[in-house]
């Protein structure tokens, strides 16, 4: 089998676009993605839901995904839905399992667009049924239109968590509460910012009208929130929480749904060895990558939330720079020609990430989420608590991969992606360095669980004569 020139990791608004690109400069793409339909995780579902009621109750930005979905299917780029990607060899040979069978996938270039998912936010009870991520409830409403049977209480900061209730309240759902997270004095920090963001005057409108209609909704609102613990023994039953003021009070609930911000996928980045960088106005790791995408490992691109968080128009327009970057590299256009291509793409980019500095500094997540009490389960899949990181931290200076080793932390299913950051942030706060000193896990294949039975199905490409 001939390799591809180009593989695309994930169909959301930066493979799709890169696809679209890379297509009419003749090149042959084949883009994978876990999902059954493109759209990644921002527009999931767009193409069974544009043009229905629940379309319309998501919003102007989610239906613009429909044309992006339509200009792909016609792009010729190959596509594989339902193929989970599971390791990537240097060469490149992708692994992918798709309805129960493994293959190779040989390619010339890789462009990893998986995007973001959602903070990793440990605290008191967060294991206990009834509990889950705004992004969670979001894509239910997305596949299904289903909103939660009863009021429902909410938790946490950032932009997505606006758009959900407002949503949620069009779609005839109700909300109990929302203990607002965002720290005191966020909004003064972020107003040095507010010059540059204007630039993106339109989004910030949108921000504002959310908050007028859950103003004018009644919703209860509890602002500076700073603890949050969830009360029950079989499912959530109550949620006790505490202000910055010192107020406290407990509240019944069953459902409770929280967010503190999104954070880039870098997991496959990280197992193909691409470096990274810290961050610390996102408070995450990000990829080290050219003005074309381009990461430390030579033809690995990276593009989407993936590279930094920015949101979905920014993930289309980097998706499409790093298609010309690529083409470049394949010899298919000359840097000259990719240069001029570009401008109107570097141009929308430049005024999309004006408005980030004043997001991030508004939203920034408070303090309390990285350094959880000793009883808080930090890894969920092994059941690992904060006290048990802490006390590896006493026996010396270890880093993630060791407390990986004597614990299992981050050797479930999930592979670290849900206490990753925290186990960083543990060792960083009890041996005094710097969260960019302790790094990361080290990421192995595989990126996904993997059965037997996939892996007796493999079999090697044939060689094309």
């Amino acid at each position: 089998m001939k390799p591809v020139d180009l593989l695309i990791v994930g169909s959301g608004p930066a493979g799709m676009a890169a696809a679209v690109t890379a297509r009419r400069t003749g090149l042959d793409v084949l883009v994978v993605d876990e999902q059954p339909a493109p759209g990644g995780q921002i527009w999931r579902d767009i193409e069974t839901v544009a043009g229905t009621e629940r379309g319309t109750l998501l919003g102007a930005a989610y239906l613009d995904g429909r044309r992006a979905a339509e200009a792909f299917r016609a792009s010729g780029a190959a596509y594989e839905p339902g193929a989970q990607l599971w390791q990537i060899e240097p060469g490149f040979r992708g692994f992918v399992t798709k309805a129960g069978e493994a293959r190779i996938i040989e390619a010339r270039t890789i462009l990893l667009a998986t995007g973001a998912q959602e903070r990793p936010a440990p605290f008191p009870g967060w294991t206990l049924p009834g509990i889950l991520t705004v992004g969670a409830g979001q894509i239910l409403l997305k596949n299904a239109g289903q909103v939660p049977a009863k009021p429902v209480w909410l938790a946490g900061s950032g932009p997505l968590m606006l758009l959900y209730m407002t949503q949620l309240l069009k779609a005839g759902g109700e909300i109990a509460g929302y203990l607002d997270t965002t720290p005191p004095g966020r909004l003064s920090s972020a107003l040095r910012y507010l010059p540059g963001a204007l630039r993106a005057v339109g989004d910030l409108f949108k921000g504002i009208a959310w908050s007028l209609t859950l103003r004018a909704s009644g919703v209860r609102r509890i602002r500076h929130v700073t603890d949050i613990e969830a009360v029950g023994t079989e499912h959530l039953e109550a949620i006790r929480f505490r202000t910055a003021s010192g107020t406290e009070e407990t509240v019944q609930a069953d459902a409770l749904l929280v967010h503190e911000g999104v954070i880039p996928s870098v997991h496959v980045a990280l197992a193909l060895g691409s470096a990274v960088t810290w961050r610390d106005d996102q408070d995450c790791y990000v990829p080290i990558l050219d003005a074309w995408g381009e990461s430390s490992q030579p033809n690995v691109f990276i593009a989407g939330d993936g590279a930094g968080i920015a949101g979905a128009k920014a993930a289309a327009l980097r998706g499409e720079i790093a298609a010309l970057g690529i083409a470049t590299k394949l010899g298919q256009i000359t840097p000259e020609a990719a240069a001029e291509a570009s401008k109107p793409a570097r141009a929308k980019l430049e005024r999309e990430l004006a408005l980030r500095p004043f997001l991030d500094a508004l939203f920034r997540p408070r303090e309390a989420i990285f350094i959880p009490d000793d009883e808080t389960v930090v890894c969920r899949c092994e059941e690992i608590t904060a006290r048990e990181i802490r006390a590896m931290a006493r026996l010396g200076r270890p880093g993630p991969n060791q407390v990986k080793a004597f614990t299992r932390a981050g050797m479930g299913p999930c592979q670290g992606r849900q206490c990753g950051y925290t186990v960083t942030r543990i060792l960083a706060a009890a041996e005094g360095r710097s969260v960019e000193e302790v790094g990361f896990y080290r990421i192995r294949p595989p990126l996904k669980p993997v059965t037997l039975g996939e892996l007796a199905s493999l079999r090697e490409p044939e060689a094309t004569s």
